[in-house]
This record gives C-alpha cells, sequence and structure tokens, in this order.
C-alpha cells in the first residue's frame, strides 16, 4: 500500500512541474530524495542545458545533484569523463575521490571489487593479456556486477574482433535475465522493484544507469586501436580488439567505511598509496580486493551486506562532484579540498 501510495504521490508531482513548465515556458526539474533541502523544490534549467531529457545524445544534459549545498540545477554530458573524479578507464586508470590519479592492473579473466559499502557492491571484470617477456598482464574491465537493494545488476561489454561503430557491443542482465534494451537514443528501462533505470546515451554503445539515491554511473564501450597498440606495444592478437569499458562513477551518501580499489579513495582519512610525482602510480592489493565472481560480495575487505542499511547516526561521505579549489583549503561549501 505504501508504495502505492508513494507512486501517486510522485505522479502527482511530476503533472504539477509539467503544469509549471507551460506556464514558465521552460523546463523545470526538481529533486525526489526526501532527506535533500531540495527535495521537491522547483528549479529551471539553465540555457545551456534546457532538459533532462534532450533529443541529441551530445547535448548536454539538466540535472540536480540533491547532496549538493548549493541547490540549483546543472549541466553535464552523460558520456563517462576519464578525466575527473571517480573515473576507470584505459588499462585501468582510476582518479579516486580525493582526485589522485593511480592504476591498478589486477589480473586477466579475474574480478576485483571497485567499491564494497554497507548497502552496495560494484566488481568488475578484468580481460586481458600478457606479451612475451612482460612481468604482468595488461588488463581492461570488461564488465560491471552491482549488488544493490537485494537485487543483482551487471553490464558488461561483448567481445569484437575487430571495432565497428555501428555494431553495439552492450548487455544488461537484471536478476540473472538479460535486458531487451533495445539499440537506439533515447531507449529507457526501468524497475519499481529497486528504482534501477538505464537509459542508452547514443544509439549504441552508450549507457547511463542510476541506483536512487545511491550512485549513477556513466559506461561507453571502447576498443583498443591499432594506435593504441602501436604506441603501448600490447601485441594484440588479429581476433580481438579488447573491446572495454570506459566508466565513470558519481556517489551519493557512502558511508565511511566504504572500502574497495576506488571505494576506499573516499574514506575521509585516506591516504593514497599512490606515489607522487611517477609517470604510471600503480597501487597493489590483488589478494585484498579479489572476489570469485562478478557478482559475489566476498573478499578480503568486503563489508557489504543484502541486509546493509545506513542508520541516521551513521556519517556519510557526499560526493559533490567537480570543487572549485583555487580559492585555497575550501570549495566554498563547508568542505576540504585534498591535493
Amino acid at each position: 500500500m505504501s508504495n502505492l501510495k508513494n507512486k501517486w504521490f510522485f505522479a502527482i508531482v511530476i503533472l504539477f512541474l509539467a503544469g509549471l513548465t507551460e506556464i514558465n515556458g521552460g523546463e523545470l526539474i526538481t529533486c525526489t530524495n526526501k532527506k535533500s533541502k531540495c527535495f521537491l523544490k522547483p528549479l529551471n534549467c539553465p540555457a545551456e542545458c534546457p532538459s533532462k531529457s534532450p533529443s541529441d545524445p551530445k547535448a548536454k544534459v539538466c540535472y540536480v545533484n540533491c547532496n549538493s549545498p548549493v541547490c540549483k540545477p546543472e549541466c553535464r554530458n552523460r558520456k563517462a569523463n576519464c578525466n575527473q573524479p571517480g573515473a576507470a578507464c584505459l588499462d585501468p586508470r582510476f582518479i579516486g575521490g580525493d582526485g589522485i590519479v593511480f592504476y591498478f592492473h589486477g589480473k586477466s579473466n579475474e574480478h576485483f571489487s571497485l567499491v564494497s559499502d554497507l548497502n552496495l557492491q560494484i566488481n568488475a571484470r578484468f580481460i586481458g593479456l600478457r606479451p612475451a617477456g612482460r612481468p604482468r598482464d595488461y588488463t581492461w574491465i570488461q564488465a560491471l556486477g552491482v549488488l544493490f537493494d537485494m537485487h543483482a545488476f551487471s553490464v558488461e561489454a561483448t567481445k569484437a574482433e575487430s571495432w565497428d561503430d555501428e555494431v553495439d557491443h552492450l548487455k544488461f542482465y537484471y536478476d540473472g535475465k538479460e535486458l531487451g534494451l533495445p539499440e537506439g537514443y533515447p531507449s529507457i528501462w526501468e524497475t519499481s522493484e529497486s528504482g534501477i533505470k538505464v537509459e542508452r546515451t547514443a544509439s549504441k554503445n552508450g549507457a547511463f544507469i542510476t541506483l536512487p539515491e545511491v550512485a549513477e554511473i556513466s559506461v561507453n564501450v571502447v576498443p583498443i586501436t591499432k594506435e593504441d597498440d602501436r604506441i603501448h606495444n600490447y601485441q594484440l592478437p588479429s581476433d580481438d580488439c579488447f573491446a572495454h569499458l570506459d566508466v565513470q562513477f558519481r556517489f551519493y551518501g557512502l558511508s565511511t567505511k566504504v572500502e574497495g580499489i576506488l571505494g576506499r579513495t573516499y574514506q575521509l582519512d585516506f591516504k593514497n598509496p599512490a606515489k607522487p610525482g611517477v609517470a604510471v602510480p600503480v597501487v597493489g592489493g590483488e589478494k585484498t580486493y579479489r572476489t570469485s565472481t562478478l557478482l559475489s560480495s566476498k573478499c578480503n575487505s568486503c563489508i557489504f551486506s543484502p541486509a546493509g542499511v545506513l542508520k541516521e547516526s551513521d556519517p556519510l561521505v557526499m560526493d559533490y562532484g567537480t570543487l572549485d579549489c583555487t580559492a585555497g583549503s575550501s570549495g566554498g561549501h563547508g568542505i576540504v579540498c585534498r591535493k
């Protein structure tokens, strides 16, 4: 009964906002997170991104960061930005919540925990190869597995012998069943059970995944190009371009206990072991973060529990996006900027 009431409540809100939009002549947006100071406050999208669902997949979208101290709409690209915090791209190159760049190579055909929190687990499957004479595998993220709200979700890049932009290499699974998400933009899948939402951000090979009030994930499938192979001497085989995922995460309300290769960088007292000044700072921890499968929550540092619920008294780490730290140690919102 409570779920039905909530659905009616949000339906009324949407109709109300739609009416205001017609009156004011511009698209309005609001935050539906009840814990936010922006909750149900109607806000006008700025001119540079006037819509939250633009018809052009390359256009910036309007959104409200419900955790931001400043209650106003912002513009963003839904494509993964490999040069911002929360990114996991290339082989794989991470940018932590502290803004520090580091690499974690892991091993090919194994799984590792990227984020493990009380109510969220995100694992990655690595693919790769080890050329003759090299001491380690070259690896890339091929799939993500997410445990959230008693459900399991995964997204993967399918194998490609050679790359073709006109072929889609994204596959999605929810609770063990493949999602029939049609190609094309906009194409959307959503479940009322957990609120997980998947939106294609391009006709092929791009998607935006929403875990309500917990996280947002941008994914894009990209290949290893011949130029990449030449520069890095990967020695790729002729029948595999190692299609993989470029990923960017935005988190909302991680606990201070959060763990994982990327998750631990959001701890308030985290000291990044990446050596400053090193061109390719590699961080280890294979044994600490290895999981047996893509959807396993067991590793030496994992803290996820299917019944894990954040208590009101638990301190949270908020991801406010990119802060302006040029003015000194404070970004202007009572947040300390760390270098």
